[in-house]
């Protein structure tokens, strides 16, 4: 049997790149084509190299799973440990649904019975050929493992789309600097300044990073804002007018500071309705609010239904 190796590389190519594609569906990823390119190319070059037999090293399973990971960053990029790992998983069952239904398609219109279906797997001449035997207890727990995975999909995208659908975009005015990031809309959040009950948006503090003294991201993520108030500071603040203590009660833990900023306007845009307020405060959260980077702010609901004030 003749294997024709651009056939090969180019079907190997179409069969990644769909993977790819599904898989983003999956994980609610906007897809780049250039990179899905990229990394469908990848894959399809790695199952040619069967033909080189002095790279046959390389069809080890560290190696197989070092071209996946690889994969999946030039697809997705990396975007925090947590994230990648969710997108390895579904990459993962999705290849597992996918080879689970072909072979029972095959296996339901074959005519030799099951041993067809297993018997003298050879690839090129004087290459790989094998013989695999499967029971009914292998079946049975592949099956139990895929549906597994498959169910672990469906309710990681059901809970992004979730989150998806209370994320608004959100400017922050301050003088002449706009802040805008992704928002996430928590009804949960009842932050108040307990003085003049003004809401709190929280927004992580690294995008204003370029904006603070250099020492205060230090104290911003160690909790201790209080100190930087207290104390004066060395480096010049051209916002230190704005700048607001907002005590909050963590979690197992007793009342913090929150270090929080007087804004001109904060803009909400959600759902094709753009909302202005001038009446907000925006706390600084020295970590990262979304594992995934799907929202770097979390903002107050009041802010979400006001249409304005001073």
């Amino acid at each position: 049997m003749a294997v024709y190796v651009d056939v090969l590389f180019m079907k190997e190519m179409l069969i990644d790149g769909s993977l790819l594609l599904v898989t983003a569906w999956v994980r609610g990823i906007r897809t780049v084509w250039y990179r899905i390119v990229g990394a469908s190319i990848l894959g399809a070059l790695y199952v040619v190299m069967l033909f080189v037999p002095s790279l046959s090293f390389l069809y080890t399973f560290l190696f197989k799973f070092g071209i996946s990971l690889i994969m999946l960053w030039i697809a997705f990029g990396f975007g925090g440990l947590r994230a990648y790992g969710r997108t390895f998983a579904a990459f993962y069952a999705v290849n597992f649904i996918a080879a689970g239904a072909i072979l029972g398609f095959y296996y339901l219109i074959m005519q030799q019975g099951s041993l067809a279906l297993w018997r003298g797997l050879q690839f090129i001449e004087g290459g790989i050929r094998t013989e695999f035997k499967a029971g009914f207890i292998f079946i049975g727990s592949a099956g139990c493992i895929g549906l597994y995975i498959a169910r672990s999909v469906v309710v990681s995208r059901r809970e992004k789309a979730l989150i998806k659908a209370h994320v608004a975009k959100l400017k922050v005015t301050i003088g002449e600097r706009e802040i805008e990031c992704e928002g996430l809309i928590d009804t949960g959040n009842q932050l108040y300044d307990p003085l003049t009950r003004t809401p709190v948006t929280i927004i992580e503090a690294s995008l204003l990073e370029a904006d603070l003294p250099s020492t205060w991201m230090t104290r911003i993520r160690e909790a201790e804002v209080d100190k930087l108030v207290a104390q004066e500071s060395e480096q010049p603040f051209i916002w230190q007018d704005r700048l607001r203590l907002v005590p909050y009660r963590g979690i197992n833990r007793g009342t913090q500071f929150m270090l929080a900023l007087k804004p001109d306007a904060v803009t909400v845009e959600c759902n094709g309705d753009t909302i202005v307020t001038r009446r907000a405060l925006i706390g600084l959260d020295g970590g990262q609010l979304s594992s995934d980077r799907t929202y770097r702010a979390v903002i107050h609901p009041s802010m979400a239904e006001q249409s304005g004030g001073a």
